[in-house]
């Protein structure tokens, strides 16, 4: 089973990003997906399916619960 992790741009950290993905972590990072600077209802509407939410703010946490 492998891990699929999207990291927004509030908790990407290079060294994080390449030692997940060193270890077989299916990582997207906001910058993959063209995201930085966009605003978390525009990220929710893009949606990320199968992929968990890795962010460092509370609002992107509570925007995806409510889904």
């Amino acid at each position: 089973m492998t891990i699929r992790l999207y990291i927004d741009e509030d908790a990407m950290d290079k060294d994080l990003v390449q030692a997940l993905r060193a270890r077989g972590v299916d990582v997207m990072t906001a910058l993959d997906a063209g995201m930085i600077e966009r605003s978390d209802e525009v990220k929710d509407r893009v949606g990320l399916p199968g992929k968990a939410l890795l962010s460092a703010l509370l609002s992107a946490i509570l925007l995806i619960d409510q889904r």
